[in-house]
């Protein structure tokens, strides 16, 4: 086929647009646009705040029963949380306090409860840890004072630094103070 500059014309004035085309174009594009940002957003739940049959004040993401006084929506998602009154221990208040216990847990709830397990056991690793240590560092010592004692007990001549930093030999009364302060040593660290 050869080229025809008059049917190349054509085709281009086929496809210029009409200015109304345009402006509806435009119009679906925004609709389109606003549509998928209003799909992204995220979604909030609602939350809601009442009076229970005790007094208490209940905020929770689940709506409040027909029977709540002071009932109202507080807007977004906020975690769960029940403000106390002293009340009466009558049967009626143990039996609403079951029910409230056995209740479902909302999500905040839970969250909170997961967050206050995992920070009990990080202390309780830590708690473990450090007791662990010190009973390593017991058993050390207790060892360290045996073999000091075996060592003051025996007949070899036994050498000490003084505050020079020479070495001299450990007489008779230096020896004894030495036995009696091991030993003490070994009494606290052996138990």
């Amino acid at each position: 086929m050869a080229f025809n500059p008059r049917s190349q014309n054509r085709i281009i004035q086929k496809s210029s647009a009409n200015p109304d085309d345009l402006t509806m174009n435009k119009t679906l594009i925004f609709a389109f646009v606003l549509a998928s940002t209003a799909s992204l957003t995220p979604a909030h739940a609602q939350t809601y705040q009442w009076k229970d049959g005790n007094g208490k004040t209940v905020i929770s993401d689940t709506p409040p029963p027909a029977s709540a006084r002071g009932s109202r929506s507080i807007g977004v998602h906020q975690p769960a949380v029940v403000t106390e009154k002293p009340a009466e221990s009558t049967a009626e208040t143990k039996a609403a306090e079951a029910a409230e216990a056995s209740a479902p847990l909302s999500t905040a709830e839970k969250d909170m409860e997961f967050r206050k397990r995992q920070q009990e056991a990080r202390e309780k690793a830590e708690k473990d840890a450090k007791e662990a240590a010190a009973l390593r560092d017991r058993r050390e010592t207790c060892e360290r004072a045996r073999q000091n004692y075996r060592a003051l007990q025996s007949t070899q001549p036994v050498l000490q630094y003084d505050q020079k930093g020479e070495r001299q030999l450990m007489d008779n009364r230096q020896r004894q103070q030495e036995l009696e302060r091991t030993r003490r040593i070994m009494q606290e660290a052996c138990k």
